[in-house]
């Protein structure tokens, strides 16, 4: 079974920047795995954010956070990352760490495993 912990949501103004954290259990190594972000808005559907491959290859970004996230993975860690920069107030949502796996290139649309989820709050 595969535990995600994520970390790092919170309160930002519009054009900031925050980095997300997801750390997983110790016995799951993210090498291992295709890691992603998913995030669900207060009255919308959950929608996929970003994805990359077990190898780290097979980067995918939704088109509204293309150019402003990055995802990214430090296998030692077993931890995975979503870099956010500026930030808009319609990314304001709570954001779900996921994985698929082992050795998938992609996560999916209805990825196995998830986190609890970090809400990122983004002000105007």
């Amino acid at each position: 079974q595969v535990q995600l912990v994520e970390s790092g949501g919170g309160l930002v103004q519009a054009g900031g920047s925050l980095r997300l954290s997801c750390a997983a259990s110790a016995h799951t190594r993210s090498s291992d795995y295709a890691m992603g972000w998913f995030r669900q808005a207060p009255g919308k559907e959950r929608e996929f954010v970003a994805q990359m491959g077990w190898s780290g290859n097979k980067k995918t970004y939704a088109d509204s956070v293309k150019g402003r996230f990055t995802i990214s993975k430090d296998n030692a860690k077993s931890t995975a990352y979503l870099q956010m920069n500026d930030l808009k107030p319609e990314d304001t949502a709570v954001y779900y760490c996921v994985a698929d796996g082992p050795y998938n290139d992609y996560v999916g649309s209805r990825p196995p495993y998830w986190g609890q989820g970090t809400q990122v709050t983004v002000a105007s």
